[in-house]
């Protein structure tokens, strides 16, 4: 039976006198099913997908000491039945010494459906009346009536929803393993309260054990937790017990949990202890099944995500997505050699603005995506063709500059001696090919960066914006040092007119950057995505090379030059991006056909989804899940020099594993929080889960060899 204190009505009753003051809801509401069609007979969960806004919060099946949960009043068929509602972890939330549990900026409250054998045939509405508590500064009650169609047909069909609710099925706590926590009274019951112990070994993690009670019947068992630490792990929580009416309950339920105050447990259980008057033991083993439950990557310290930043920041020099900036590096080397040191350090300063610059905006963006959509990922901004078209428009002008076809600066002379380096233009070029090196790092995570990338995205603005930081300096360390020690630059040759050779021989893997640029965004727009997106570079190439030979370098008729290029830009702008691709209209890549099982060159995929890992652990298989993208170079070099190989592919067969795959292109919400489930900020990600459900899954690093994954097989088939 759930209580609510006296006191705890007064927000309530307030609230009920604002509403007209109020009228605007925080809270927005829908109904969506993972199914288009149901079989008769078949179950499904629908979700209730809340979108809360920020500085507000609503509350879980147990509002704590103050708050009441969110309700719904169903309108169905005879032949469709729900079950209570289920629930992720709420957070706490602390208020002039009350404690309640709260859902913020958004969640999805799951219900289970029944379909009768016996249904007929034909459309359905599901149709609730929702009511809940939502809370700022003051409480204000919401209210609403979703509804949501299907048909029951001869079968189950998904719906587009599906991947979002079996996500939301993830979030829910799995049961905890028998005998992993035991509770017993603490002596005899002492007028209406009485102290309950409860012991448990929780698995190593961050944040601290608490018990979060669900609603009692005839008691309450308080908010308030005292934690005592045991030996060799084990914890007792010490929580308060009330009676209203009836007896001393024989167990309690709820979740068993790891949180730091205020947030999202890391780790939750639900748990229903039996209570017993002989406290007992908590098992050895019990750690180890818990363990078995977690995701299987541990957290890192705030020091560690800082280090392992400035390293991978480091590390992402070398890395393919980088490496055509560093043809631009090189290019300012030449130039700088020779040079006075404190201008050199000068552009060191500039080049290293530009990229925590560029990071600061990049974390601002996460920080800002998290707060609306509440999850963010690494390179989530090449899932955007709008994005991916004016990259490929910049690193193409960019190639064309360097290639002599026209000049990016702001006099129209050319850049012909050293001496330009100190001037505005070689400041703001060293500032931009910081930027530009951010731009292209994105898609990329090296070694050391994706748990330190994994630790930021999971925790507040702050975290996100020192990590982001360390990130900056490791990326630009190199460059900076080179900066600050100019006597390395006498081993190169002194400017002169090769220069300008060399200039153009560094506008090749530029060309190479925009044309791999080129056919990410190209596929984007469907089968005639090549052609028109061409047509418009080819438009682009055009003008620039108006604008470099009759306007930079010609005397004559500059203004009807001008008028060229810009007809020329707007007619082909006009015609292939605006009419026929409609590039500000983002849609989803082009499906690539799967592989089928009778091609014995590629690895049998799958797609990836919880349900379907799930299923082949549940008929004792190996899983291989690969998270990849099509814009992630390390993903493609993976695949090719340690995934899709003779070996990789024999053993798979050999131990009849699952091979699935996870395509983060269109950074889909579902395959983000996975990632972030194994502190991963972006791809590239493998798991291999081992045949037996108990073990952990198996975690690869972000840059394999065939041994790393031959090895991770023949452990999971163990």
């Amino acid at each position: 039976m759930l209580r609510i204190r006296f006191w705890a009505l007064i927000p309530i009753a307030w609230a009920l006198l604002a509403t007209p003051a109020l009228a605007a809801q925080s809270t927005q509401v829908r109904l969506i099913l993972p199914v288009e069609s149901v079989a008769p007979g078949d179950r499904f969960l629908a979700g209730l997908e809340m979108t809360i806004r920020p500085g507000w919060h609503t509350y879980w099946r147990n509002g704590g000491d103050s708050g009441a949960p969110t309700s719904l009043n169903w309108k169905l068929p005879a032949f469709l039945s729900s079950e209570p509602i289920l629930w992720p972890p709420p957070a706490t939330y602390s208020d002039q010494g009350l404690v309640t549990f709260v859902h913020h900026k958004s969640v999805t409250l799951l219900v289970p459906f029944t379909v009768a054998p016996d249904a007929p045939h034909g459309p359905v509405t599901l149709e609730a009346a929702i009511q809940w508590l939502e809370c700022e500064a003051v409480c204000v009650p919401g209210r609403a009536t979703v509804r949501a169609e299907l048909v029951v047909g001869p079968e189950t069909r998904p719906s587009p929803h599906a991947a979002l609710l079996a996500a939301a099925v993830g979030q829910l706590p799995p049961p905890l393993p028998e005998g992993a926590a035991v509770a017993s009274w603490d002596g005899p019951a002492d007028g209406e309260e009485r102290t309950l112990f409860i012991r448990w070994r929780p698995p190593a993690g961050t944040g601290s054990p608490d018990f979060y009670p669900y609603e009692g019947d005839g008691f309450e068992v308080l908010t308030a937790t005292e934690v005592r630490p045991g030996p060799e792990g084990v914890v007792t929580l010490r929580k308060q017990v009330r009676l209203f009416d009836g007896t001393w309950p024989e167990a309690v339920g709820g979740l068993l949990v790891l949180a730091h105050p205020g947030q999202v447990p890391s780790l939750a259980f639900d748990a229903l202890l039996p209570i017993s008057s002989d406290p007992g033991n908590v098992p050895a083993g019990a750690s180890t099944a818990l363990t078995a439950s977690t995701p299987a990557s541990a957290s890192i310290s705030l020091a560690t995500a800082i280090l392992f930043g400035f390293l991978g920041g480091i590390i992402l020099n070398a890395m393919p997505c980088v490496l055509p900036v560093i043809a631009l590096k090189i290019l300012g080397f030449v130039r700088q050699a020779g040079g006075r040191p404190a201008e050199i350090r000068r552009h060191g300063y500039a080049y290293s603005v530009g990229v925590w610059v560029s990071f600061l905006v990049l974390a601002a963006v996460v920080i800002a995506v998290k707060a609306t959509a509440g999850v963010a990922g690494w390179g989530m901004q090449f899932g955007n063709p709008v994005f991916l078209v004016l990259m490929t428009v910049l690193i193409l002008l960019v190639a064309l500059s360097l290639f002599g076809v026209f000049e990016i600066n702001f006099t129209g002379r050319a850049l012909d001696s050293a001496g330009n380096l100190a001037s505005r233009e070689g400041y703001s070029g060293s500032f931009f090919t910081g930027v530009l090196a951010v731009a292209l790092a994105t898609p990329c995570t090296a070694p050391f960066l994706a748990p330190a990338l994994g630790y930021a995205f999971v925790a507040d603005a702050a975290t996100i914006l020192i990590v982001f930081t360390a990130v900056a300096l490791g990326l630009a360390a190199p460059y900076l040092l080179l900066s600050w020690q100019p006597a390395w630059l006498h081993f190169v040759p002194k400017p002169g007119r090769w220069m300008e050779r060399f200039k153009v021989a560094m506008g090749f893997p530029m060309l190479a950057t925009a044309l791999w640029l080129y056919t990410l965004t190209a596929r984007r727009f469907g089968e005639g995505g090549a052609l028109w997106l061409g047509l418009f570079l080819v438009g682009l190439a055009l003008a620039a090379w108006v604008w470099g030979e009759f306007v930079q370098r010609g005397r004559q008729r500059q203004g009807l030059a001008i008028a060229v290029a810009l007809v020329v830009v707007a007619a082909f702008y006009g015609v292939a991006l605006e009419k026929e691709l409609q590039w500000r209209s983002p849609r989803a890549s082009t499906p690539v056909p799967a592989t089928t099982q009778s091609n014995s060159e590629r690895i049998p995929w799958q797609p990836w989804s919880p349900e379907a890992v799930a299923a082949a652990r549940a008929e004792g298989r190996p899983v291989f899940v690969e998270f990849t993208a099509d814009w992630c170079l390390n993903c493609k070099l993976n695949e090719r020099s340690s995934i899709e190989i003779p070996a990789v592919r024999a053993r798979l067969r050999e131990i009849n594993g699952v091979p699935l795959k996870g395509d983060h292109t269109d950074y889909p919400p579902a395959i983000t929080r996975e990632l972030q489930r194994f502190q991963r900020a972006g791809v590239p990600l493998v798991v291999v889960y081992p045949r037996d459900p108990a073990r952990d899954p198996i975690v690869l690093p972000s840059l394999l060899t065939p041994s790393i994954v031959l090895d991770a097989l023949a452990e999971a088939a163990r």
